[in-house]
């Protein structure tokens, strides 16, 4: 048996405030008659018929909203949906059930879930729903908000339990995908479309909240030693190449120095050499000339002479002018060297630098 208190509200929630005007200027107008009465019964039932008349009228018409829709019953029995204006309908037997044809939406309580890795979780969401046909929403469901507002919270339930805690948090979409789903098929039949669902906080408990914080320090202390390790290994890879590249420049320096060393060395050996070759000929030439001196004043007229002392003899006389010696077809294999000889000593080298500096010094020469 309900309270009164819930009578008065449901009565309350149908009447509009017009139609409450009306019944309460109703009563004012039968409390009058009975006032009257005695007085003057004509004027008291005019006024009782008036009060009659105005109640009629007021219960016979009907005024529906641009956004809604009624469900009109007749002594209980469903006739039809009154579409948006003007309607009469029987009065005083007539009851309309409004339907707002809007987006509605519910707020669906905070739910506790255990997913699938056995850790609680809550959740809460928003569903977002419009009344497509108010004939079944009005004969299909006792009250469509609340049928909808209870199995959207089931569902939550569900579809928690039977994910797990990451992809609790982290998959968002599929939560609302699978909950729409899941409730749109019955609320179909109530002639409501599920428009929308929005999970709007899905939360751990406490234990679980801590053991993360923990986890997500320790990948941070993780990932911040290894990119010191990075850091440090790439350091020293760099020290690394900077020393080889430093000893190799520095070998490279020594080896040319001693390469350069090595070359003045043979340099100055082979001109020396040289030197020390052109004055044995010049001597044994100086000498061979003392010895035909000799030669010459003696009574003998044969004399034997060495083929080296006629050789450079020879090769001597061609430089002295009006010298008619002819050029001996024999060199000595000592005053030449083969290219690869002359390569390794830098022979051709010392002598572009022999002419730069004869060159220089002419120079210097002409200037003064």
């Amino acid at each position: 048996m309900s309270s009164p208190y819930r009578t008065v509200g449901r009565l309350s929630a149908k009447w509009t405030l017009g139609r409450l005007a009306v019944y309460l200027l109703g009563l004012f107008i039968l409390a009058l008659v009975f006032v009257l009465a005695p007085a003057d019964p004509v004027l008291a039932t005019g006024i009782l018929i008036l009060a009659v008349a105005i109640a009629t009228v007021t219960s016979a018409v009907e005024i529906v909203q641009a956004y809604e829709k009624r469900a009109l019953t007749v002594f209980g029995e469903y006739r039809e949906l009154l579409d948006p204006g003007i309607h009469i309908v029987p009065p005083f037997v007539s009851q309309t059930h409004r339907f707002d044809l809007r987006t509605q939406t519910l707020d669906v309580p905070r739910q506790e879930a255990i997913t699938r890795d056995n850790s609680p979780v809550t959740a809460d969401a928003v569903v977002y729903i419009r009344v497509m046909d108010a004939k079944r929403a009005y004969l299909g469901v006792d009250h469509y908000r609340r049928a909808t507002s209870l199995l959207a919270q089931t569902t939550l339930r569900a579809v928690l339990g039977d994910m797990k805690l990451d992809e609790t948090l982290s998959r968002r979409d599929e939560i609302n995908g699978r909950i729409r789903q899941e409730i749109d098929e019955p609320t179909d039949q109530w002639g409501v479309r599920i428009e929308a669902v929005e999970v709007r906080e899905v939360n751990p408990s406490r234990g679980v909240v801590s053991a993360m914080e923990q986890q997500s320090s320790a990948e941070r202390r993780r990932r911040a030693m290894i990119l010191d390790a990075q850091g440090e290994r790439v350091s020293a890879i760099e020290r690394a190449q900077g020393d080889k590249q430093s000893n190799i420049i520095r070998a490279q320096g020594e080896k040319q120095s001693q390469v350069l060393e090595a070359q003045g060395d043979a340099v100055s050996t082979v001109l020396r050499a040289k030197a020390a070759e052109s004055m044995g000929e010049r001597a044994v030439i100086d000498k061979g000339m003392e010895t035909l001196a000799e030669i010459g004043q003696s009574d003998s007229t044969t004399y034997v002479l060495p083929q080296e002392l006629t050789s450079l003899l020879g090769r001597y006389g061609k430089h002295l002018t009006g010298g008619d010696a002819r050029a001996s077809p024999i060199d000595l294999e000592s005053l030449t060297f083969d290219a690869e000889t002359r390569d390794l000593i830098g022979i051709d080298n010392i002598e572009q630098i022999t002419r730069g500096e004869e060159t220089i010094v002419t120079e210097s020469e002409r200037s003064q």
